[in-house]
């Protein structure tokens, strides 16, 4: 197995898969910093702290499951996405990731714009105070009521996703008195090594127009050259460039530089028929992160660098002005930044298998495992331990046996039932997918900043399922 090629990680496998490390680490208590916020240490007495704050006073104080927001990490990785692109490119947060409010307040004054990709999603962006010039609106099947939201709160750009969206789009901004900036998303034919539930660019998936024929090799000519016709003969819509986007997960930029050919090919193409160079390319998100220390994602300065080489190389072959740039990481910036903290139930060996051990969470709270078989890292971070190590198995509590939160992992031979597991790298798509399965409540997100908590999503109560069930 090629962790590079298949970072989401092997399916449904009864022992350790192969490839996957045979041995224990040396230090279990060792928090390795490239699968844990900056800053995550322990403490004298060997427990986890976060931002200042152990979390065996966070569980006391807010209850376990728990996501801890690194907020200090969060925001050191919003400047360095900024800073590595600078004032000539946008960034956009993907908030599809994970979004709040105060995750928005935060985004705003690093700087970073916003993409959502719902009318909910929309409505925690204006109420978290982003101005609406800086969100960008993605989606394959907005609503009428969703693209009616958009363009009377003023967002900055709706990316058009089929041709029946264009007509949408239109119709709306026409009734509104509006002329919407738009972008067309195109799929390039370019499948990243990833998932096949998260590989977005090949042809046989519901994102995008697709590229096809046109004088330009591997450009335009098919759907999205038709889209471009049409747009551009609605006065109601701005067209201000293309839009794509490979994947997720993504550990190297040679997936953008066949994207990026054929989306400069299609903007040569665009340029030889009507005359006109679009001043924006946006290539997406989907960069990686380190969910286990084998993982090894770029830095945001190194990709900036790579990408920003890649237009401008293929726009000088096409012998085209460069255009704006646009890139949208969202687990990128959000994925290293929280933990979950869980506290253990019952722990069950199987001899000569593995040892599982069960938390108060799982699949409600991480549905990634059992989506896409995603790895994970977890340590226990109530204490610091000298037993030795144990292959496990860290399960949730749902009835479900695909309710996995990590495959396989080492922990201490002595875990027992009320220590705490912690799992980093869970910012992103871990509480935006939560979910109620068997009724269970969705846990808070608590931030954490020099040595103070506060709650900014808070814990789903049994009134608040109640509430909903009308009877």
């Amino acid at each position: 197995m090629s962790r590079s090629a298949h970072p989401a990680g092997p399916r449904y496998a009864d022992v350790l898969p192969e490839g996957h490390y045979t041995a224990p680490p040396a230090d279990l208590n060792e928090l390795d910093a490239r699968v844990w916020s900056k800053t995550a240490v322990r403490t004298p007495a060997g427990s986890l702290s976060v931002g200042g704050i152990d979390v065996k006073d966070l569980a006391e104080e807010f209850g376990t499951p728990l996501f801890v927001l690194d907020e200090a990490d969060f925001r050191s990785r919003c400047r360095a996405w900024r800073d590595a692109f600078g004032d000539d490119a946008d960034v956009f947060y993907a908030g599809k990731a994970f979004l709040s409010r105060a995750v928005v307040r935060w985004l705003t004054e690093e700087g970073l714009n916003l993409d959502v990709c719902s009318g909910g999603e929309l409505a925690v962006a204006l109420a978290g105070g982003m101005p609406p010039e800086r969100i960008a609106l993605h989606g394959n099947n907005k609503s009428y009521a969703e693209i009616e939201q958009a363009i009377e709160a003023g967002v900055g750009r709706i990316v058009l996703d089929s041709f029946q969206e264009i007509v949408r789009v239109a119709h709306i901004a026409d009734r509104l008195g509006r002329r919407q900036p738009v972008q067309i998303r195109v799929t390039v034919g370019v499948e990243a090594h990833t998932h096949e539930f998260i590989a977005t660019a090949h042809e046989d998936q519901k994102f995008g127009l697709a590229l096809g024929g046109g004088s330009h090799p591997d450009a335009g000519g098919g759907q999205a050259a038709e889209a471009v016709r049409r747009v551009l003969k609605l006065d109601s819509l701005e067209l201000v460039g293309i839009h794509s986007h490979i994947g997720s997960q993504i550990f190297d930029t040679s997936g953008f530089e066949v994207a990026a050919h054929r989306v400069v090919g299609l903007l040569a193409d665009i340029r030889d028929e009507h005359g006109l160079e679009l001043p924006e390319i946006d290539l997406g998100g989907g960069l990686g992160i380190a969910y286990t220390p084998e993982d090894d994602p770029s830095e945001p300065h190194d990709i900036a660098a790579s990408l920003r080489e890649i237009v401008r190389r293929e726009c000088r072959g096409a012998g085209l002005a460069v255009p704006r740039l646009s890139v949208e990481p969202g687990r990128a910036v959000v994925g290293p930044s929280a933990c979950t903290v869980y506290e253990t139930g019952t722990v069950k060996e199987l001899q000569g298998l593995r040892t599982y051990v069960s938390v108060d969470g799982g699949m409600s709270d991480n549905v990634r495992t059992a989506l896409y078989d995603a790895e994970y890292s977890v340590s226990l971070v109530s204490r610091a331990s000298t037993a030795g190590p144990m292959l496990s198995r860290v399960v949730g509590k749902h009835c479900e046996s695909g309710d996995i939160v990590v495959r396989d992992a080492f922990l201490p031979s002595d875990v027992a039932p009320g220590d705490l597991l912690a799992v980093p790298a869970t910012g992103a798509y871990c509480r935006s997918m939560a979910n109620n399965y068997n009724h269970a409540l969705r846990p808070p997100v608590v931030a954490v900043r020099d040595g103070g908590a506060r709650v900014i999503v808070r814990r789903e109560t049994e009134e608040d399922l109640l509430r909903l069930d009308v009877g």
